[in-house]
C-alpha cells in the first residue's frame, strides 16, 4: 500500500512542488491539499492519510496548534511532518513538543523530501537527529522540565531500556541499535515499545524530546 500524504501549506507553489516530488514515487500518494491548519482535522477524518506534511507558520491556525488539535481529537492520528523555512526555529521545536514526528526544510532536495516521508511513515528511526538535538539544546529546558523529569522517574526504565533510549536519541534505527547491542532486531523493537509505553510517548521523537527535557540525555 502506498504512503498516503496530506499537504498543508498556505503557499500554493510549495504544495505544488511537494506534490510533484512525492507523486513521482510509486509508493507515495498525495490524497489532498489544504491551505491552512484549520482544515487539517476534518480532512484527516475524511481522507485518513498516513502522513500530514504541514507548514509550521500559517495565517489562521499554525502547524503547532493544528498538531495539538489533531492529536487531541482524532483517534489513531497520522504521522506529522512539519515543513519549515528555517531549521533553527523555536516554532519547529514547539511543534515537536506538541507531538509532531519530525520536520523538513522547504529547500530540501527531492530525495530528502521522499526520504523524510518514508522514514516518518515507518517510524523506525529519528529524522534529522542532530538537528533535533540542536533545537533541544537551544530551546529546550535542559533538564529543567519538572514534568519531563517526573515522567522519566515514574517510567522506571531498566538499564537496557535506558541504553536503548540514549541510542534512539542519537538517531540510530532499530537495526543499528541491534548491531550496537549485539541483539536481535525484534528484541530492540520490544525494548523500544516498552520505552514508549513507559514514557507515554506516541513515537520515538516524543520519547527523545522527553529524554532531553528531563536531563536523562544531554542534548549538547
Amino acid at each position: 500500500m502506498p504512503v498516503r500524504v496530506l499537504l498543508v501549506d498556505d503557499e500554493p507553489l510549495v504544495r505544488a512542488g511537494l506534490r510533484a516530488v512525492l507523486e513521482a514515487q510509486p509508493d507515495i500518494e498525495v490524497v489532498g491539499e489544504a491551505a491552512d491548519g484549520a482544515a487539517v482535522v476534518p480532512m484527516v477524518r475524511t481522507l485518513r492519510p498516513d502522513v500530514v506534511a504541514m507548514d509550521v507558520r500559517m495565517p489562521l491556525l499554525d502547524g503547532i496548534e493544528a498538531t495539538r488539535a489533531l492529536l487531541r481529537t482524532v483517534a489513531d492520528p497520522p504521522k506529522i511532518l512539519v515543513v519549515t523555512t528555517f531549521e533553527n526555529d523555536e516554532y519547529v521545536y514547539e511543534a515537536l513538543r506538541a507531538g509532531a514526528d519530525g520536520f523538513l526544510l522547504k529547500r530540501a532536495r527531492p530525495a530528502e523530501i521522499v526520504h523524510a516521508v518514508r522514514l516518518i511513515a515507518e517510524g523506525d528511526s529519528l529524522l534529522f537527529p542532530a538537528s533535533v538535538r540542536q533545537l533541544a539544546a537551544e530551546y529546550g529546558d535542559d533538564g529543567g522540565n519538572r514534568a519531563a523529569r517526573a515522567t522519566v522517574e515514574r517510567a522506571r526504565l531498566t538499564e537496557r531500556e535506558g541504553e536503548v533510549l540514549r541510542l534512539m536519541s542519537r538517531g540510530l534505527s532499530n537495526a543499528e541499535i541491534a548491531a550496537r547491542l549485539i541483539v536481535g532486531t525484534e528484541t530492540v523493537k520490544s525494548h523500544v515499545s516498552a520505552v514508549l509505553a513507559k514514557l507515554g510517548a506516541r513515537d520515538r521523537t516524543q520519547a527523545v524530546i522527553t529524554a532531553y527535557e528531563s536531563g536523562f540525555v544531554a542534548p549538547g
